[in-house]
């Protein structure tokens, strides 16, 4: 990595959406580094299950670079849409949210991240992960996809419309903490606690 401007990482989406997402559509590959920089976007402390979760896959890799170059490899040849997400989530195993998040870097037209946050926003679409049957769960994505884009600004790329209704939900949600001093009472005591910002499983 020697040259490299390393002051890009430190707004990983900013790096993701400008340098990685465009240098995927050029040359349809992703390193090992930019794939768990998406991992880490999405979800810090999932990065060793994912490494797990590739290296295990059958028939099995000697390291992280084969098991995602295999992996990329299989996203690239998928027919469509609906087929590279079953290559994450029916293949390898992937959650949904994970598994959208990375199809959103690599094709952000075309995908959008599945967080908890937009679903709040959305008030629906909170069960979708956990549906077992992949039809099903396409179904379901087809149906938040189509909720995010309608309920954002027109304006927006569907990107920016998934930023929008993230943010909506992050300063709604600090405006009730705000409001209620976050569940801290004036003896010192606390209230009830905070729903939590985290989403669901992303592995």
């Amino acid at each position: 990595m020697a040259g490299d401007d390393f002051a890009q990482y430190e707004n990983l989406e900013c790096y993701l959406f400008d340098v990685v997402s465009p240098r995927f559509q050029r040359e349809r590959k992703l390193t090992t580094f930019d794939f768990f920089c998406i991992v880490i976007w999405k979800a810090n402390r999932a990065k060793s299950k994912i490494a797990r979760k590739l290296l295990n896959h059958p028939p099995g890799h000697a390291d992280l670079d084969a098991a995602v170059a295999a992996l990329v490899t299989e996203i690239v040849s998928a027919a469509n849409d609906r087929e590279r997400l079953a290559v994450l989530i029916e293949g390898w195993g992937f959650r949904l949210p994970m598994a959208s998040a990375i199809l959103t870097v690599l094709y952000p037209e075309n995908f959008s991240v599945y967080d908890v946050r937009v679903c709040d926003t959305l008030g629906n679409f909170h069960t979708v992960a956990d549906s077992g049957n992949f039809d099903k769960l396409w179904l379901g994505y087809q149906r938040f996809l189509s909720a995010v884009k309608a309920s954002a600004p027109q304006h927006l790329s569907l990107r920016d419309k998934d930023r929008w209704l993230w943010g909506k939900s992050f300063a709604t949600q600090l405006q009730a903490d705000i409001e209620s001093a976050f569940g801290v009472f004036p003896n010192g005591n606390r209230g009830q606690p905070t729903i939590s910002n985290r989403g669901q499983p992303t592995i």
